[in-house]
């Protein structure tokens, strides 16, 4: 016998619905792991989980001390993911972050080229205040961020999957920074306002980092 669409739409619509509901269940169970690390941010940690379940990049403006490095740290340990962290300074430069190749000498005599790997070789990347990068620098991260890819001494290599890049910027500080060029800027699917959290949550984060031990995600 054969089923018609109008036959095969029920049971497709009851499959999608029961996985919508365990989808949800399991981000819910995120957005608690989280919640036990980062207090007073849920609407900063909504979007970022946003971002990384639709496969882009985000951009936290926000001043130092907000747990910024910490929600990636985090992020990285609920999902399982590698994370790294660079540190952007005006003399960073691209190599730093991407990698380069070294000449190496083997037991033959035999000289070759070997590619070390750079931090960019993760699966979530923290820019920390990217801003303050050169623009050559700045530029590195383009085609990781969105091809996945990236080249160095015109040799292409695959970025691990999944692959999200998580900067931050300070708002305030305006010397010796350099502004994110467009094309740097298109590359982020949300850019996520960091502000201070309230009167209650900063007494949690008070009481929880002066403790003993510290919170982590479970």
């Amino acid at each position: 016998m054969t089923t018609t669409p109008t036959q095969q739409a029920p049971a497709d619509s009851a499959a999608l619905a029961g996985h919508i509901e365990e989808l949800g269940e399991k981000l819910a169970r995120v957005r608690e792991s989280i919640g036990q690390v980062i207090f007073g941010q849920q609407e900063v940690v909504d979007q970022t989980l946003i971002t990384l379940l639709a496969g882009g990049h985000a951009l936290l403006i926000g001043v130092p001390g907000l747990a910024k490095t910490r929600l990636v740290e985090t992020l990285g340990s609920v999902f399982g993911l590698e994370d790294k962290r660079v540190q952007c300074t005006p003399d960073l430069m691209p190599a730093d972050i991407l990698g380069s190749e070294v000449l190496e000498e083997g037991e033959s005599g035999r000289r070759s080229f070997r590619f070390i790997p750079g931090p960019v070789f993760c699966q979530l990347l923290m820019a920390d205040e990217i801003n303050r990068a050169s623009p050559r620098t700045q530029s590195a991260l383009l085609q990781a961020m969105q091809e996945h890819r990236i080249t160095v001494a015109g040799h292409g290599h695959d970025l691990p999957r999944p692959f999200h890049v998580l900067a931050t910027q300070n708002p305030l500080e305006q010397e010796g920074t350099y502004p994110l060029p467009e094309a740097q800027l298109d590359r982020f699917l949300l850019e996520i306002d960091v502000g201070y959290p309230e009167l209650e949550a900063e007494r949690r984060i008070l009481l929880e980092t002066t403790g003993p031990e510290q919170a982590d995600a479970e």
